[in-house]
């Protein structure tokens, strides 16, 4: 058994998607637009088969998306880099292109060597090694 998709509902539907593949390597479908329930959304599938369902709706209610305030739920993403200068090396991009840093790079007590940034709707992604 697999995990087939994991979804995320997003404000901004282009903003979000340019991010995975820029940063990810994730390679986008065509947009699907459902008219009828204002519904548009994006697959993003990753080379290991993974895929992100990112999807996008005017009446979806906000919620707080938080580093510090989490809640209970699915918390985080985690990509896997290979080496601890690829986790290094995609941080410093992300840091110099503007993105939250909400963890340096750092072993963790569990063993991960890994960092901590801030996607474009503040979703918590691990790049670990």
């Amino acid at each position: 058994m697999k995990i087939e998709h994991i979804a995320i509902w997003v404000k901004d539907l282009e903003q979000s998607r340019e991010f995975y593949q820029k940063y990810f390597g994730a390679v986008s479908n065509e947009k699907y637009h459902n008219p009828v329930k204002n519904f548009e959304s994006y697959f993003l599938s990753f080379d290991n088969g993974c895929r992100i369902e990112i999807m996008t709706r005017p009446d979806i209610r906000k919620t707080e998306n938080s580093y510090q305030s989490q809640q209970f739920g699915i918390i985080h993403l985690a990509f896997s880099t290979g080496s601890k200068e690829k986790v290094d090396e995609l941080t410093e991009t992300l840091r110099k292109d503007g993105y939250t840093v909400a963890g340096e790079p750092r072993t963790t007590g569990d063993g991960y060597y890994e960092s901590v940034i801030l996607d474009p709707e503040n979703n918590i992604i691990e790049i670990v090694a």
